[in-house]
């Protein structure tokens, strides 16, 4: 499916959903309210976007009149692993949230079959009902936990994306299940060769004292040989790129990368080389005071606050 073709589906889908909401008002429309034993979730559209919200935290993102549009920045950078391994053909996903990677894949990756686990089955059901998530056979969802689903499988991936938020008192913050060392190494057992691992982290690479993304950064490197930062420009998210590869990939070669997945129409993303300016390779200061986490100590709450 041609990504034109995608938009005009979604396009007609969402309209059928929410006609009043294309309007210039400033003033947000409530669409869906509920809670479930995981979250406070709402659905939220205002100026032509279309927010879900969980807790008092923005989840997910869309702008109503273009599908490929108006998503958080730093989901983006899940295209990124493509300039590492343009050869990627089975993703797992932890976290479906408003499925703007989801989509974005079905446009731009559409060869890919990707599997997304998702702990909370209402998030399934408003990802569908409001956010023209559907779907496919190379697009599949599960409900239950990721961890327990790696545990469960012998099914090995090119690519493990984890973009999975929970809330309590103190705000968003990852689950304590999936920051481990014993975490790592059980995704780093499940990818194929040339296997990548993709994290969306809440936090800074700013400043020396122990923070969430050093955190994060030290115990990847428990698995992965390389980890590579691309902190988003709008928000406070850090994508982490982990790699099994034993050489480093420098940046002249990721933008060669781009040029040949170009030429060779292995992806239609169209935002490589903007996203890719945001590359860091050195481990961030906070990581030489971070504690690597394990099953018996990851104080993630600890770590939340953003230098």
């Amino acid at each position: 499916m041609t990504t034109t073709a995608f938009t005009s589906l979604f396009c007609a889908a969402v309209a059928t959903l929410a006609v009043s909401s294309s309007g210039a008002s400033t003033q947000p429309e409530i669409l869906f309210e509920t809670t479930t034993p995981y979250h406070h979730i709402q659905v939220i559209d205002r100026n032509g976007m279309r927010t879900l919200h969980f807790d008092n935290s923005s989840q997910s993102r869309i702008s109503l009149e273009d599908p490929l549009q108006g998503q958080f920045e730093y989901t983006e950078y899940f295209h990124m692993p493509w300039l590492w391994n343009p050869k990627i053909k089975t993703v797992l996903l932890m976290g479906l949230g408003g499925s703007s990677i989801q989509r974005a894949y079905q446009a731009y990756h559409p060869e890919v079959e990707t599997l997304t686990v998702e702990l909370d089955p209402k998030v399934v059901e408003i990802a569908r009902d409001y956010f023209g998530f559907k779907e496919t056979e190379k697009m599949k969802v599960v409900i239950g936990d990721g961890r327990q689903h790696l545990r469960r499988t012998r099914k090995t991936y090119d690519l493990i994306i984890l973009d999975a938020y929970t809330a309590n008192r103190y705000g968003s913050y990852i689950p304590y299940s999936l920051t481990s060392r014993e975490f790592f190494a059980l995704a780093r057992d499940h990818l194929n060769d040339q296997g990548i691992l993709a994290y969306n982290v809440i936090g800074s690479v700013r400043g020396r004292t122990k923070n969430i993304v050093g955190a994060i950064y030290k115990t990847l490197k428990t698995s992965f040989s390389h980890v590579y930062l691309f902190p988003a420009i709008g928000s406070t998210n850090v994508v982490l790129i982990a790699t099994t590869y034993e050489k480093k990939v420098t940046l002249p070669q990721l933008r060669a990368r781009i040029w040949e997945l170009t030429a060779q129409q292995e992806t239609s993303f169209p935002r490589y080389e903007t996203r890719l300016k945001r590359y860091r390779y050195r481990a961030p200061s906070s990581a030489a005071r971070s504690n690597i986490l394990t099953d018996d100590f990851a104080p993630v709450d600890g770590l939340l606050e953003v230098e």
